[in-house]
């Protein structure tokens, strides 16, 4: 796709009009998340930054996802998807935060299929995971991610009482 995504300009608007912060913690997806939120005129108003944690070293350093719980699941797991999330928003200091990891393929990552996707959200209210299973090709399958991260995250934000 090319151009502005429609989702990651329904994120920008819901987040300014609620005067929230967002960031991201990418895996499967490495900033082309991030990369189509900036996409969006006005983004800096609520768009605080990303965090690209492709290797497992990256997650457990600087995002605080637990080594043993990495090394016990891999990294496509809904426990390392949310707390990718938790160390985003907690290192950049956001209202929101949502990563992405999974299996993009060519081959099966951590023994998970191919298309194998989840995606971790943290807000104040506390965090959530959510596992897609996206098909087509490596480039199909984190297209899919990038949407469905804008898609859930703008959900998750414009419900009542998911403020600051």
């Amino acid at each position: 796709m090319t151009g502005p995504r429609p989702a990651a300009s329904a994120l920008v608007e819901a987040a300014v009009r609620r005067g929230l912060t967002i960031a991201t913690a990418e895996s499967l997806t490495g900033g082309a998340l991030a990369a189509a939120v900036v996409d969006i005129p006005g983004a800096s108003a609520c768009f605080e930054g990303a965090v690209v944690s492709y290797s497992n070293r990256v997650k457990t350093d600087v995002l605080g996802v637990p080594a043993p719980l990495l090394a016990e699941r891999g990294s496509v797991d809904p426990d390392v998807a949310v707390a990718m999330a938790e160390g985003a928003r907690r290192r950049l200091g956001t209202d929101w935060a949502v990563a992405t990891t999974g299996a993009a393929g060519p081959e099966p990552h951590d023994g998970k299929p191919v298309g194998t996707v989840w995606l971790g959200l943290a807000g104040p209210q506390g965090s959530t995971a959510v596992e897609l299973h996206a098909a087509g090709d490596r480039p199909a399958i984190r297209a899919a991610t990038v949407d469905a991260a804008l898609e859930r995250l703008t959900a998750a934000i414009s419900l009542p009482g998911n403020s600051q």
